[in-house]
């Protein structure tokens, strides 16, 4: 059973009105990159939870999760309301399995997201393993409007610093964007906008998805389609899925 460790507010950065992060500061947490904890606010006297990823690396001693105000929601628009200095709580048990430890190696690894769904790539991609076990890493990022295209000095940061090997491709729906592909993210890669944006799609390319749950059934049966299927360890694929929603 887990414990619940008291942690303290150092920022709540609003990116819009719906979305915000959170930096905390908590006992040492030891996690992978790629994983998921959940965080918690006492209401009404419960302690109310939600899973949320990890946008910073292991290596990071201040924590970040990136979040979604979901308005009637019991969580999210406390969470978003949040002030430096304000005491929240962290479980001490990080879970999941979207991690690089459970996907094969491959000369391009895809980091498919959508919304919040970016988190833990983030966090992957400030990680040494990214960039020792791929040649070339891929972060898609699907959103409905351009203002939702979050962390952008951050992936500038990593474009500069990786070169060739590193592509972003954001993808926003509902708008026209310079500099981004329009529509859903399923769609590009069906007709090949997604792979005229950032590099083929190889018969060992890896893909790690998270994002919301039509985007994971979609974007598997396009891949599937290719030749691509769901990795699991008795049987080594092409496909890592996660969704905690």
């Amino acid at each position: 059973m887990s414990r619940w460790l008291e942690a303290k507010v150092i920022e709540n950065r609003h990116w819009t009105p719906a979305l915000f992060s959170l930096r905390v500061e908590a006992p040492g947490l030891a996690f992978r990159a790629g994983q998921f904890v959940r965080i918690a606010l006492d209401v009404g006297g419960e302690r109310v939870a939600r899973a949320f990823s990890f946008v910073n690396p292991p290596q990071d001693p201040v924590l970040e999760f990136y979040g979604v105000v979901v308005p009637e929601g019991p969580l999210s628009p406390r969470l978003a309301r949040l002030q430096a200095g304000d005491i929240l709580f962290v479980a001490d048990n990080p879970s999941g399995f979207l991690v690089l430890d459970e996907v094969p190696q491959a000369e391009d690894l895809w980091l498919v997201s959508t919304g919040t769904g970016i988190a833990p790539f983030l966090s992957i991609l400030r990680t040494d393993a990214c960039w020792s076990r791929y040649r070339r890493v891929i972060l898609v990022h699907g959103v409905r409007h351009a203002t939702e295209l979050v962390y952008r000095d951050m992936i500038d940061g990593i474009r500069r610093e990786r070169g060739a090997g590193f592509r972003y491709v954001p993808m926003v729906s509902r708008e026209r964007v310079p500099g981004a592909l329009e529509g859903r993210i399923p769609a590009a890669i069906g007709d090949g906008r997604l792979e005229a944006a950032a590099v083929p799609i190889r018969a060992d390319s890896q893909f790690m998805l998270c994002g919301n749950p039509d985007m994971l059934k979609d974007v598997q049966a396009v891949l599937a389609a290719r030749g691509l299927r769901k990795h699991r360890r008795r049987a080594p694929g092409q496909i890592t899925v996660e969704s905690f929603w």
